[in-house]
């Protein structure tokens, strides 16, 4: 590479210290203790501005774990420190809001629930969050939003939002209070499958999804689908329990393996619900941390079929560390590792510029930054493999692998160009959908359908609200807005369970769940069904 002139009079201007230096001193062979205090020693003497001492030592230590390149490793500031311990610890309160990531790591708002601080201070659906305590939340990833929304009840937090329409951040304050939101919100019988959406893994966890089972089988379930789709994690003592509901005495659930220590193995212990009814484990992208506890100890245990499509792949364990002056250290200690000995944990780097990086696993090895492509058959043939307790193949590398693959649908394309088109206007239409659905819900039956006047007074206000749509998406947006509109009208005049029965044709992952748990007496009817409909699908 080419230097510029500027760039080679500074190297001739060095190469007299260097060479002197060299002759004074053989350079030691390797790095040391010494090395840390030498140039800490001249930083403080000779730097051009002067700096603090206890400023100094804490931008030492910010940059030691920042060369980690560990996106999970954090060094917290006191104020931070109390933060993170009031949210995990103990009491706890929050603001209400349920959050969604996309792709770009943008925080979304994706329900407000009621009477709770966000509801008082009214955040709407589709806020997008973009700073917590004046601090940027840029790239913070869903994990680090909750917490720092944590907090002790009867503290305060101030939030930034942006909002379609609105030039300038939003910025508001919430005094926190306990708020319970259901880990499962809702639990219902289709077609005689029961099913069950796992939502997170907070401490009622346990108690939720045994009280759900219970009362679906007394109503007639033939089967179980627990839906772990877009499921963080959380308390992994609840990971633990739920695991042993559906799984025998003394079964292993998972393995965590740190340096210097023996391996801490979790085993089953307690209630066991549901013995020998077929049960399905739904994930996707979004299944993390704790979610991929429970999927990976029942599918390596043969308890459930694993379907959908593979999971985000958090294996490791953090332990925190209380520092001198009030800091705290969040640092990854170890792995955790499923029953058959399978690490799931994909690889990710964080990058001089604060981007994450992500591997893949080829041929073995772990190559940073390869795209994190829907998984193929080709790409799993790759990964490690390992055998779950009836001899079936299961596949460690990266998140949890789908015993059987059901991709959702890919919007046609011009679905995508009619969305992209009123992106900007995406605020004014939920305003519109929320409040008019909220008109309609008092005036529909359960088999009711959307009316033509409905329809046409929803794109009045669609208009009035400045959602403008070009003549070529004229078709597409009826249907689209239509749609949301009834779905939304299901969902606050009879609840969600009514509501996903109704948006089952949507859920190409649950409908093949349904087919198959149908189909099958048990779970090892159910295991062997799936394994021939897998192998005679089209390969990828």
């Amino acid at each position: 590479m080419s230097r510029n002139r500027t760039t080679l009079v500074a190297a001739l201007l060095l190469v007299p210290i260097v060479a002197g230096g060299f002759l004074l001193q053989e350079p030691p062979v390797r790095a040391n203790a010494r090395l840390f205090e030498q140039v800490l020693g001249l930083v403080a003497r000779q730097y051009v501005d002067t700096l603090n001492n206890s400023e100094l030592l804490s931008r030492a230590a910010r940059g030691l774990v920042k060369e980690l390149h560990d996106p999970y490793t954090e060094l917290f500031t006191p104020s931070e420190s109390d933060e993170f311990s009031r949210g995990t610890n103990g009491r706890y309160g929050g603001t209400g809001m349920l959050l969604f990531e996309d792709d770009a790591h943008v925080i979304t708002v994706q329900r407000v629930f009621h009477n709770t601080p966000a509801e008082d201070a009214g955040v709407r659906e589709g806020d997008r969050i973009v700073a917590i305590a004046d601090t940027t939340a840029a790239g913070w990833g869903l994990t680090k939003v909750s917490e720092r929304l944590r907090g002790t009840p009867g503290s305060t937090i101030v939030v930034s939002f942006s909002r379609d329409g609105v030039p300038a951040p939003i910025r508001l304050a919430f005094t926190r209070r306990e708020v319970h939101v259901p880990a499962v919100p809702y639990s219902t019988v289709i077609s005689g499958v029961g099913y069950i959406p796992l939502q997170t893994f907070n401490e009622n966890a346990s108690e939720e999804v045994e009280g759900a089972v219970k009362t679906l089988l007394a109503q007639g379930a033939k089967g179980l689908v627990l839906d772990l789709r877009d499921n963080g994690g959380g308390i992994v003592e609840q990971a633990l329990s739920i695991s042993t509901l559906f799984l025998k005495d003394g079964q292993d659930i998972v393995t965590v393996r740190a340096r210097g220590t023996a391996d801490e193995v979790s085993k089953t212990r307690g209630g066991h619900v549901a013995e020998g009814v077929p049960l399905i484990v739904l994930t996707d992208g979004g299944t993390a941390s704790a979610a991929e506890i429970v999927a990976g100890a029942l599918q390596d245990h043969d308890r459930a079929l694993v379907l959908g499509a593979t999971t985000y792949g958090k294996g490791l364990v953090q332990s925190l560390y209380g520092l001198d002056g009030g800091y705290s250290l969040k640092l990854t200690t170890g792995k955790w590792y499923t029953p058959s000995g399978r690490s799931i944990h994909r690889e990710r780097r964080v990058t001089e510029d604060g981007r994450v990086l992500e591997g893949r696993l080829e041929d073995g090895k772990i190559i940073e930054g390869a795209p994190d492509s829907a998984e193929t058959e080709v790409s799993r043939a790759k990964r490690p493999k390992f055998k779950s307790d009836a001899g079936r193949t299961v596949y460690g590398g990266g998140g949890i692998v789908p015993d059987f693959f059901v991709r959702e649908d890919t919007a046609p394309t011009l679905q995508q160009d009619f969305l992209r088109s009123v992106a900007p206007k995406g605020q004014q239409a939920q305003t519109v959908l929320q409040q008019y659905s909220l008109e309609l819900r008092n005036q529909v039956s359960r088999d009711f359908t959307l009316t033509p006047a409905w329809r046409a007074e929803l794109r009045r206000r669609l208009k009035v609200a400045g959602v403008n749509i070009e003549p070529r998406y004229d078709s597409v947006a009826t249907v689209l807005f239509g749609d949301e509109l009834e779905r939304r009208v299901v969902r606050r005049a009879f609840g969600d369970a009514e509501a996903k029965k109704r948006a089952l044709d949507d859920d190409q992952a649950l409908q093949r769940s349904i087919e198959l748990i149908q189909r099958s007496r048990s779970q090892q009817d159910l295991l062997r069904i799936a394994a021939a409909a897998a192998s005679a699908k089209p390969a990828d």
